[in-house]
C-alpha cells in the first residue's frame, strides 16, 4: 500500500513540475487543510434544505464532499481534512494522504486560525485552505495556489458572493481571521485589507463561485442530474 502511494504521488509531482515549472523542490513542506461538515440530514447545506427538503440538501453536500475528494487525492501535498464536529472512523478521508482532525474554535475564523497553527506547527511552509462547497474548484488551481506561494507571502481565491475559496500563506497571520462577519459579502475585502496592512505581498486566484442555494445546484448539471 506504501509502495502503491508513494509512486502515485510521484509520477503526480512529475506531472506537475512539467506543468506549472515554479521553484516545487518546496512542495514536500507544502499542506493543504480542508474543512468539511460531518454529512448528516438537516445539518448541512440548509438553506438548499429549506428549499428542496433536507435529504436533497445533504444529496448535494455528500457529491460536493466526492467532489473535493477527487481533486485533492493525487496532490503532492500533505492534506488535513478538519471536521466540524466528529471525526468519522469510516468515510471519503480514510488513508493517505489524508489526516483526520477536529475544528476548534467559537466561530469560523478561530477555527480557521486553529488548523492552520495545528499545521505549521508541524514544520509546513506553505499551507493552504479550502471548503467543500465550490464545485468549480480544480487541482490545478489548487496547486496554482501552492506555486504562487513561491513568490508570494498569500494567497486568495475569492467567490462571488463576497466570501473567498481559498487561502493560503506561508505564515500564521492571526489578524486575517479575526474581526470578520463570516458568511456575509464583506468576508474576502476585509480579509485583503488586512493583508495590505500588513504590508506583505498576495496573489489574487480566479473568482468562483459555492455551491448554496438550489438555484446553484442546477447550474451544475452533472453535480444536480446525476
Amino acid at each position: 500500500m506504501f509502495v502503491k502511494c508513494f509512486t502515485k504521488h510521484i509520477s503526480c509531482y512529475n506531472l506537475l513540475l512539467k506543468t506549472y515549472n515554479p521553484t516545487y523542490i518546496y512542495i514536500l513542506k507544502s499542506a493543504l487543510i480542508i474543512f468539511v461538515r460531518n454529512p448528516v440530514e438537516g445539518q448541512v447545506k440548509t438553506r438548499i434544505g429549506k428549499e428542496k427538503g433536507n435529504a436533497f440538501a445533504l444529496k448535494m453536500y455528500t457529491r460536493l464532499l466526492q467532489h473535493t475528494h477527487n481533486i485533492t487525492c493525487d496532490l503532492p501535498v500533505d492534506v488535513f481534512v478538519f471536521y466540524a464536529d466528529f471525526l468519522n472512523d469510516n468515510d471519503l478521508w480514510n488513508g493517505p494522504p489524508y489526516y483526520k482532525h477536529l475544528q476548534t474554535g467559537i466561530d469560523l475564523g478561530e477555527r480557521m486560525l486553529n488548523a492552520f497553527a495545528h499545521v505549521f506547527e508541524r514544520s509546513y511552509s506553505n499551507v493552504v485552505i479550502i471548503g467543500s462547497d465550490c464545485y468549480e474548484l480544480t487541482s490545478q488551481i489548487i496547486m496554482q495556489a501552492f506555486s504562487q506561494l513561491q513568490s508570494h507571502d498569500t494567497v486568495i481565491g475569492p467567490s462571488v458572493d463576497g466570501g473567498y475559496y481559498l487561502i493560503g500563506m506561508k505564515q500564521l497571520l492571526p489578524s486575517v481571521f479575526s474581526n470578520k462577519l463570516w458568511s456575509t459579502a464583506t468576508v474576502a475585502r476585509h480579509t485583503i485589507a488586512d493583508i495590505e496592512h500588513l504590508s506583505i505581498s498576495l496573489y489574487t486566484l480566479p473568482v468562483l463561485s459555492d455551491v448554496d442555494t438550489a438555484f446553484d445546484c442546477e447550474r451544475y448539471p452533472d453535480l444536480y442530474s446525476h
